[in-house]
């Protein structure tokens, strides 16, 4: 399925392990992109790579790196705490 212009919706449950619903509910909501095709919608495959772990563009992984530098910042003294348990 990675690697596919589009998925369905249907594909796209399956691989996350949620039920069509959910994921119509997450395209209504706008946590889930997709275009409209007639009455069905497609998720870019590109999308799927995306949340399950595929390449994370720069601007990702500086956020990522931020939030770790803040939570080590911020909880320092519990995280050492914990790592003697």
């Amino acid at each position: 399925m990675v690697g596919k212009e589009y998925i369905s919706v249907a594909e796209f449950a399956r691989v996350l392990g949620i039920s069509r619903i959910a994921v119509h509910k997450k395209i209504k909501k706008g946590q889930v992109a997709a275009i409209r095709i007639g009455r069905s919608y497609a998720i870019p495959g590109q999308y799927l790579t995306e949340i399950t772990g595929g390449d994370l563009s720069e601007k990702t992984k500086g956020m990522i790196d931020e939030a770790v530098i803040r939570a080590v910042e911020q909880y320092a003294e519990v995280l050492r705490l914990l790592g003697r348990e």
